[in-house]
């Protein structure tokens, strides 16, 4: 494959997977807790068969390409809802739910009481308390009050505390749009909850729309280029065909 179209295939394909990641973010603006995702494009030397060593003359190639992706962590917006189970983390720190995969960190505090009176997420998940068990609200605590260290009580009586963890950024694996997981957390004794609230996504709706029009227009160039070569190469071909 000509030097060239490699280069601005691994170029594109990068440009393509973050239009990816930015509509996903968009599509995420309204999700609890969701946090957006950049793509952080890298360049890279590749030494052409045959040439010399990488960077050190004119037989090597120059490449950009999307290496990886980066959260932004930082905290959104919180929405008063008024719900007694609502409950958002101020600063760091994650709530921890019990999935059929394990336990997963979440920022969604949207949470609620299943048949059995335990505190659960939207999808079932148990949240757990900073025991690691699960919390249970017997029926009769009917005024349900949740303190700022996460701490669940009724008419003075306390029923368990919400547990918030954390986790080294960069050891972090998205699972989902809203659940986190990560191999080693620790338990964050100073988190802050505010009671019926809710973070909203940290997605910046005037930036995201600005980046996905400024991705949209460096993938029309680099295909107009690719047009280009490929008119290019065409005319080589004819024109030797005709000579020979």
């Amino acid at each position: 494959m000509d030097n060239a179209i490699y280069t601005m295939l691994t170029r594109q394909s990068g440009l393509m997977r973050e239009f990816s990641t930015v509509a996903n973010n968009v599509a995420n603006m309204g999700t609890t807790g969701f946090k957006a995702e950049h793509g952080v494009f890298t360049e890279f030397i590749s030494r052409l068969e045959n040439g010399s060593a990488a960077g050190l003359g004119g037989d090597s190639l120059s490449m950009g390409r999307l290496g990886a992706h980066a959260t932004d962590f930082s905290d959104g917006g919180l929405k008063s809802t008024g719900g007694a189970l609502d409950m958002a983390i101020s600063g760091d720190g994650f709530f921890q739910v019990q999935t059929n995969a394990g336990p997963r960190l979440t920022r969604a505090g949207h949470f609620m009481l299943n048949a059995d009176r335990v505190l659960v997420d939207p999808q079932g998940n148990a949240v757990m308390g900073a025991g690691g068990g699960e919390i249970a609200i017997p029926l009769e605590a009917a005024n349900i009050q949740v303190g700022l260290d996460g701490t669940i009580s009724s008419d003075g009586i306390e029923y368990g505390r919400i547990g918030v963890v954390t986790a080294a950024p960069d050891t972090l694996v998205r699972e989902g749009g809203n659940l986190w997981n990560a191999p080693n957390t620790r338990p964050l004794e100073e988190a802050k909850i505010v009671s019926g609230f809710l973070e909203q996504s940290n997605v910046n709706p005037v930036l995201e729309m600005a980046r996905m029009i400024e991705v949209q227009r460096h993938y029309d160039a680099g295909q107009s280029l690719m047009d280009l070569e490929d008119d290019r190469i065409r005319s080589v071909a004819q024109t030797v065909r005709q000579m020979s």
